[in-house]
């Protein structure tokens, strides 16, 4: 089923991609396109306070394991972007803040240089980056316009990747302007690739979150971790209508604008179906705080984009005092309830739902 090979696209397919790959970093950078409604629901949690912790600020260790590879923190770079010479500068920096403080990281969508390999360099970091935990990108949809094991092992194989994200973005497709929107049959497909791919397959939405259900679906189809990537954070549907020309896309990206599954929800949800299902937490998470409320949550890393896309643009020392503000926000809830590592943010007690 996945020994297809894609059609080489045509210089205008590649220069359309492109040209959207740009048309993303603009006007996430430039336009409002964050939920305002929807929220990531962790406003909705609260630590409980320990006024004498019993430990060593200085002792306090953040480090944990994902896909067997120790991380100097539970952080991950989510996926962003790629395939132009701005996205080149944008990954090359954050490949090397995640190799300097031994986080995880993730590229965009590697479709671009499927379609173009002469922009395969723009996501080419592994040089910069030899020990980190790194995850190569494709749209699960792609599965179904002629996409297959050889592309999905090109992807991992330009990166030298630890695993393979395959995100899933229906609604983002509904409102791109010619979209690709044939969904269908695509679990299987995913069951196949697991089977035959070397590295893991992890599972992720794009911003508007899964749900218990088809956690358990993709879960039973062989993925290795989830991506809840809730709703919260960046509006993929206020992003591509802001990109859009023909007035019934601007009006869909307007009506659901704020569509989705809260990232809290997602994260508990999920990991009641599954205790042992590696989850990683994004979609909204902005500060430490946020990170740790969803490690106590069940997660086992949280994913940031916005921040780091911000820090990145602007310069090598803004995106190392942004991992430094989070990793001292961390290691100061850490303190604040009295644990010296992550595993004790899980403790009954430690994390409370709010009542309003």
């Amino acid at each position: 089923m996945l020994n297809q090979i894609a059609e080489k696209a045509t210089p205008e397919q590649a220069t359309l991609t492109q040209t959207r790959k740009a048309d993303h970093l603009r006007v996430c950078l430039e336009e409002d396109v964050q939920f305002h409604q929807t929220t990531n629901g962790l406003e909705r949690y609260r630590f409980t306070h320990c006024c004498l912790p019993e430990i060593d600020r200085s002792e306090i260790d953040l480090s944990t394991t994902f896909f067997q590879k120790k991380l100097g923190a539970p952080l991950l770079i989510s996926s962003m972007t790629g395939g132009t010479e701005q996205a080149k500068m944008i990954n090359y920096r954050l490949a090397e803040i995640a190799q300097h403080y031994r986080i995880a990281m993730g590229v965009g969508s590697q479709r671009v240089a499927i379609e173009n390999p002469q922009v395969a360099p723009t996501f080419a970091v592994r040089s910069l980056a030899p020990d980190i935990l790194l995850f190569a990108n494709l749209g699960a949809v792609q599965l179904n316009y002629k996409y297959g094991i050889d592309e999905c092992l090109r992807s991992v194989d330009l990166l030298e990747a630890d695993a393979l994200i395959l995100h899933l973005n229906p609604l983002q497709e509904c409102i791109q302007t010619n979209g690709d929107t044939n969904f269908r049959g695509l679990l299987a497909k995913i069951a196949t690739l697991c089977q035959k791919l070397p590295v893991p397959v992890i599972a992720k939405e794009v911003g508007n979150g899964i749900s218990a259900q088809m956690a358990e679906k993709l879960i039973e189809a062989g993925v290795s971790a989830i991506d809840v990537a809730g709703a919260g954070g960046t509006s993929w549907a206020k992003v591509e209508s802001e990109r859009a020309s023909e007035p019934r896309q601007r009006r869909l990206g307007t009506t659901f604008a704020n569509w989705g599954l809260p990232t809290a929800e997602c994260v508990t949800a999920v990991r009641a179906i599954s205790p042992q299902i590696p989850i990683i937490a994004s979609g909204g998470l902005r500060n430490g705080l946020d990170v740790t409320k969803v490690i106590a949550l069940g997660a086992d890393l949280a994913g940031l984009a916005f921040p780091f896309l911000k820090a990145a643009v602007e310069s090598e020392t803004a995106l190392s005092e942004l991992v430094e503000d989070l990793l001292a926000e961390m290691t100061t809830v850490l303190f604040c309830t009295g644990n010296a590592t992550l595993a004790g943010l899980r403790t009954p007690g430690v994390l409370e739902r709010v009542t309003f």
